[in-house]
């Protein structure tokens, strides 16, 4: 990112004394580095005491899938098989997991951990590790070719480890956390072909993207459109230099189409043509920004509080900078104007994403305005787009508002109080959690084994679903995948093609169930209804129906005996033998 600067950092200020020794050095490196595992440790502070016993409060749906996301990282290092495809969730057809958030590239290193620890644990140690890790690159790559003051590159890298938005996402959604790859992305676009080394900068390029694509796919694709963005602005502001640079920078991302299309074509493929794949998700793209939330404290920030979610409602908090920051960053690019290219390109590049977040409608004060916003001149169903939620394009933002602040604090002396005034407000408070019980001693004791072959289906009630089957999808997790469940919380097509949350049909066997727990009595059954739920369970390959032993579930033991006669009571369930 030197070539954005309009001087190296040694250039910018004079050289600092040479440290006595290596221990020395490092010291400032380490201390910024234990701050943000600190700051980590605050986010995730209410889950620290019990993880095992403990789930999100704001997102336990989204919290459960990703502990399954675990297990299947686990279970795909333990059994092989495709991992882009998984059978043992919605069994018989499986789920896509590109389609989904298959979030590979952080499941699959942390398999033995999940193995060793279980997926609540390794849960818990990757939300600490992804809010931590994102700061401690971001501060890497500043320290490196950005700044040469590290208490610059150190409130860069809170500010993107930590930023309102990115701890909202630790609620539940630790793809949206682990952005560790994003700093290291952005360092290497902008030094593409930089003294000669095309090659190597291309094959390193092209192995981050595909490393980052396993992650959050929908992310990357908002970082390329900003790295574009910013090559195009850099171009136009410094031409001559741009076309000293313009053959090295080329052949550098032709290799890294090259590398990258070579490692990402079948999965990319996969996602968009193979089994339970889907055009477009409706249901997201239409989710804009509301321009009052960038003057909005976050609901899990010092200043913030739930009270702003009456007026704004549970959004995800991408924007939601406070008004200090949002006031200061637009003074802090009006003050670097002249003094920085690389304050030009990020204030550039904060106010087109800004104003492309806003979506197809605007909403303003939490209400839809009927106005068309930026997006609604796109025509539908464009590829890869018609899958991004509008609101997410604020992560380009924050990247810019995390370079401005880098830049001020190094460069603008009354910065150094103004940027720690507009930050403290925003240090987060632990994520709400609440209590939720382990799987039942059948699953984590191992006895199911009893009654099913290896590899064989459970039908748990109620079945595992985003709602009143949260709970048993979590069984699958804590077993890590040694069995198979039907239906369950997952992306995919609706009988139209299109993207939604579960199952292509509801099966009847969900719609007795729902209506049984909405009522809290059981239905009687007709020839018809039992004849259904059998067949429902053959087609799931089912060999033992299952729910917890308890009182609360006596109207659905009553309606499953309807269909396969009395329970037999193993362990701490009821089950049965289809």
């Amino acid at each position: 990112m030197t070539v954005l600067l309009d001087q190296a950092p040694s250039a910018v200020h004079p050289p600092a004394p040479v440290a006595t020794g290596a221990a020395r050095s490092r010291r400032p490196h380490v201390a910024a580095l234990a701050a943000y595992v600190v700051l980590g440790l605050v986010v995730m502070g209410n889950f620290l005491g019990d993880p095992g016993a403990l789930v999100s409060s704001h997102l336990p749906a989204d919290h459960t899938w990703f502990e399954w996301l675990l297990a299947h990282g686990a279970h795909f290092l333990a059994h092989g098989g495709n991992p882009l495809f998984s059978t043992t969730q919605n069994v018989p057809y499986g789920v896509n997991m590109m389609a989904n958030t298959s979030v590979l590239g952080v499941t699959v290193p942390l398999a033995p951990l999940t193995m060793l620890l279980g997926v609540r644990v390794t849960y818990l140690v990757w939300m600490i590790a992804a809010c931590a890790g994102t700061a401690a690159t971001t501060y890497w790559v500043l320290q490196r070719i950005v700044v040469r003051s590290r208490a610059a590159a150190f409130a860069g890298g809170a500010l993107a480890g930590f930023a309102p938005g990115v701890v909202h996402h630790a609620n539940g959604q630790p793809n949206f956390v682990s952005n560790f790859l994003l700093p290291l992305i952005v360092a290497a676009v902008f030094r593409l072909g930089a003294g000669g080394r095309w090659r190597r900068d291309g094959v390193v390029l092209g192995l981050l993207v595909t490393w980052q694509l396993f992650i959050n796919e929908e992310l990357l694709l908002v970082t390329a459109l900003a790295c574009g963005l910013g090559v195009v602005l850099y171009a136009v502001l410094r031409p001559s230099a741009a076309r000293q640079r313009a053959a090295g920078f080329l052949r550098a991302l032709g290799t890294t189409a090259v590398v990258a299309g070579v490692l990402c074509a079948y999965p990319i493929w996969f996602q968009f043509c193979g089994p339970q794949s889907f055009a477009g998700m409706p249901a997201f793209t239409g989710w804009g920004e509301d321009p009052v939330t960038y003057l909005t404290f976050a609901r899990d920030t010092l200043a913030g509080g739930p009270q702003a979610e009456a007026t704004q409602g549970r959004t995800e908090q991408n924007s939601w900078y406070g008004w200090p920051l949002t006031l200061l960053i637009i003074g802090l690019v009006a003050a670097l104007w002249r003094r920085s290219v690389a304050s030009r390109v990020a204030g550039g590049i904060a106010v087109v994403f800004a104003v492309l977040s806003l979506g197809p409608v605007v909403r303003f004060g939490g209400v839809e305005t009927g106005s068309r916003g930026p997006l609604a001149h796109l025509p539908e169903g464009v590829p890869i787009i018609d899958l991004l939620m509008p609101s997410r394009l604020t992560y380009a933002v924050t990247g810019a508002a995390v370079l401005l602040v880098a830049l001020a604090w190094d460069r603008l002396r009354p910065a150094r109080l103004l940027i720690p005034a507009a930050l403290l407000p925003l240090l987060p408070t632990p994520l709400p959690a609440m209590p939720d019980r382990p799987a039942p001693a059948f699953v984590t004791g191992g006895e199911w084994r009893q009654y099913l072959r290896p590899g064989g289906t459970l039908v748990p009630v109620p079945l595992p679903s985003n709602w009143i089957g949260r709970e048993t999808l979590s069984w699958s997790a804590q077993a890590r995948q040694e069995f198979t469940v039907p239906e369950g919380y997952f992306l995919g097509p609706d009988p139209d093609g299109k993207g939604h949350m579960g199952t292509r049909h509801t099966s009847r066997t969900t719609q007795l169930i729902t209506g049984t727990l909405t009522s809290g009595t059981a239905p009687s059954l007709s020839d018809g209804d039992r004849a259904a739920v059998r067949a429902d369970v053959t087609r799931w390959h089912g060999e033992a129906v299952v729910m917890r032993a308890e009182p609360g579930n006596e109207p659905l033991r009553e309606l499953v005996s309807q269909v396969y006669g009395p329970a037999l009571t193993v362990s701490d369930v009821w089950l049965w033998r289809p």
